[in-house]
């Protein structure tokens, strides 16, 4: 298994929807998170994007030179940036951080949050916006020469001077429910997230994920994202996520739910569904726990349990295929150390080299940028 932490961005404390016992998230505290994750073992970090967080390139570059081994997982968003001004931001932190960048390609979301940055479409639109990105960004990462004309992009010649230090290019991330987004997997993508839902959903998922690549000649790998209580017993992981949603009340779950609803996400749709906007039956399959996702967007489900437990669900899990586990919890410092030393040692967790092959150093010009490039070799 190769397990991930997250990096709470948009914020972070003891119980989720108040303001009680919650904790500014600055920069000291994020560098705290990223450097507890990289010492303990994790291969890398989520970072989220949206509105109510920092952004995800920034908070990246900023933590390299305070990690070491730990990889970045960072979101890329077509129709947001053009995928020449993306291909170069990605090579550059690619190579700055000695290869360990990830990255996360984010199709959909809030239509409200994404009129605000200027774009228009339908859901099935952005994700044929995406699989258009992808063919020039990955094109240029790969060292081509690319001039492309699609419905929504076109690029005349476009190139990279600054190669990434992982080829063709860093790992592609992605996440996605709907017909439309497992054809953007299938074609594109090289790990494929589900978010927690029950064992047999997500086997069918991986299973429709997984024939679609087939046809087209392709291999996708899976993981899942997913929240974690553990502690040493089962009553006391079971009381650990009740006191997480003990400040609730029936208005703010209310108003949360009416927000997540105008999202044209089938995953945020299935992730609503799963819990109903209630308290009631949270256990949706046998220890996984939908009370996060009554006041969280998007990943809305916890496993909860004593450490055998939980590591058995997470088994299950990988026997479906899937290799690459995304987890969390509230507080994400605290639990990074718990669920390092609670589950850890009963996983077989893959200790991850990111260190990668010295690539050519490439220096522009003395006189400027002629589109002349020189090449010392180290």
């Amino acid at each position: 298994m190769n397990v991930f932490w997250f990096l709470p961005t948009h914020g972070d404390g003891r119980y989720l929807g108040t303001a009680q016992g919650a904790r500014e998230v600055d920069y000291p505290y994020l560098r705290q998170v990223a450097q507890a994750a990289d010492t303990l073992g994790y291969g890398g970090v989520l970072i989220p994007t949206g509105l109510t967080c920092e952004d995800p390139w920034i908070v990246a570059s900023s933590l390299i030179p305070v990690t070491e081994r730990l990889r970045f997982l960072v979101a890329l968003r077509p129709g947001l940036t053009a995928p020449t001004v993306a291909a170069r931001m990605a090579a550059s932190l690619d190579r700055l951080s000695n290869g360990r960048l990830l990255v996360n390609v984010v199709a959909g979301g809030d239509p409200v949050e994404l009129a605000g940055d200027g774009l228009f479409l339908s859901h099935d639109e952005r994700y044929d916006l995406a699989g258009e990105f992808l063919t020039v960004w990955k094109g240029l990462m790969a060292g081509e020469t690319v001039t492309y004309t699609g419905k929504y992009l076109r690029v005349e010649n476009a190139k990279l001077a600054f190669p990434p230090a992982q080829t063709p290019h860093p790992p592609l991330y992605f996440g996605g429910s709907s017909p439309a987004a497992h054809g953007l997997a299938a074609e594109h993508v090289d790990l494929y997230l589900s978010w927690g839902e029950p064992p047999a959903d997500v086997a069918r998922k991986i299973a429709d994920v997984r024939e679609r690549a087939a046809a087209l000649g392709r291999t996708v790998r899976f993981g899942l994202r997913v929240h974690v209580i553990v502690r040493e017993t089962e009553a006391e992981a079971w009381q650990a996520a009740d006191t997480l949603i003990r400040h609730l009340d029936d208005a703010t779950i209310a108003a949360a739910q009416r927000a997540f609803a105008r999202s044209d996400s089938e995953g945020q749709r299935r992730m609503a569904q799963l819990h109903g906007g209630s308290r009631q039956h949270l256990e949706v399959s046998p220890n996984l726990w939908a009370g996060v996702g009554l006041v969280r967007g998007g990943a809305g489900t916890a496993l909860v349990g004593d450490p055998a437990t939980v590591a058995e669900r997470l088994q299950e899990y990988a026997e479906l295929g899937v290799e690459t586990f995304v987890l969390s919890g509230y507080p994400h410092l605290e639990e990074a150390y718990r669920v390092a030393e609670l589950l850890f040692p009963l996983l077989p967790v893959e200790k991850v080299e990111t260190r990668v092959q010295a690539r050519p150093v490439f220096h522009l010009s003395p006189v400027g940028d002629t589109g002349t490039l020189a090449v010392e070799a180290h």
